[in-house]
């Protein structure tokens, strides 16, 4: 049975993805509705995208509301994706940050991720750290001292990511062979994560349109490939928020292509090599 999205559902829908997910989705990509939610409507029995409006709005059950959220949220993902930030990481902030905690006036690096997906991201960077050390040859300062916190709306995703298992699909997108054999043991079809690097990362689910006040201050944040979805308002209150939950001199990753109104006025823009990362202002 095929299910057609009318007008009015569409605008119902649109609110409701909006409100709770800070997705802004134009008439033009209704179709995207159309198509993520259609196999719910007909798992859960209902007859019309409004039935299932009432149903998610009614909050009688929330596991149709996560439900929702899964299927309308973006999880594109890959392992290292775009490769500067982490080249960024090596050639200029671990090095950094390293020397600040040999001379006391660092105890910790506050590392988090924004929509983090099922972890691809903040085990690329535990990864990325422990190699640097390792590599290096550095045996005062542990992997230990980088706390990572990866968060993301999706409730089944988070769940995902901790358990550090992924297909021989994922394993290979974007993830070289010198890090598959150094931190995952093949167990046929799945390839588990390495305890060390799971073990590194803080998981929990968190709504970017909430305060970040609770998450406490970081000095590297990475929050890429997500507020393009939002409504130009929302990117430009996340981005202040992220300025005020960085550390002095904190650092921001977005996206290779990602440019947002008022960045510039919390963040400088540097560069480096190839790629671009942004400091916090003041």
């Amino acid at each position: 049975m095929s299910h057609s999205l009318s007008s009015k559902e569409f605008s119902l829908m649109q609110k409701f993805i909006q409100e709770k997910c800070g997705i802004a989705i134009g008439e033009e990509k209704a179709y995207l509705i159309e198509c993520r939610l259609s196999k719910l409507l007909i798992d859960s029995n209902l007859s019309s995208f409004e039935e299932l409006y009432e149903r998610i709005t009614s909050r009688s059950d929330p596991n149709i509301t996560e439900q929702v959220i899964d299927a309308i949220t973006t999880n594109e993902t890959l392992w290292f994706r775009d490769r500067t930030p982490w080249e960024i990481l090596e050639d200029i902030l671990l090095p950094r940050y390293i020397e600040e905690m040999r001379t006391g006036k660092r105890s910790v690096v506050k590392i988090w991720s924004a929509a983090c997906s099922t972890g691809q991201e903040p085990y690329s960077t535990a990864m990325c750290i422990d190699n640097y050390l390792k590599r290096n040859g550095i045996t005062d300062i542990s992997l230990s001292r980088f706390k990572i916190t990866a968060t993301d709306i999706s409730r089944s995703v988070v769940q995902i990511a901790k358990l550090g298992r992924y297909d021989s699909i994922s394993i290979m997108r974007g993830l070289e062979e010198y890090y598959k054999s150094r931190y995952f043991t093949n167990e046929g079809r799945v390839w588990t994560l390495d305890d060390k690097i799971k073990n590194a990362v803080h998981f929990q689910q968190f709504n970017l349109q909430n305060s970040f006040l609770l998450l406490g201050k970081f000095d590297v944040v990475f929050c890429r490939y997500v507020i393009i979805y939002f409504s130009s308002d929302l990117k430009m209150e996340i981005i202040k928020k992220i300025a005020a939950a960085a550390e002095p001199d904190g650092v921001l990753f977005l996206g290779s292509s990602e440019i947002f109104p008022g960045q510039e006025n919390s963040f400088e823009t540097l560069h480096h090599k190839n790629g671009v990362y942004y400091k916090v202002k003041g």
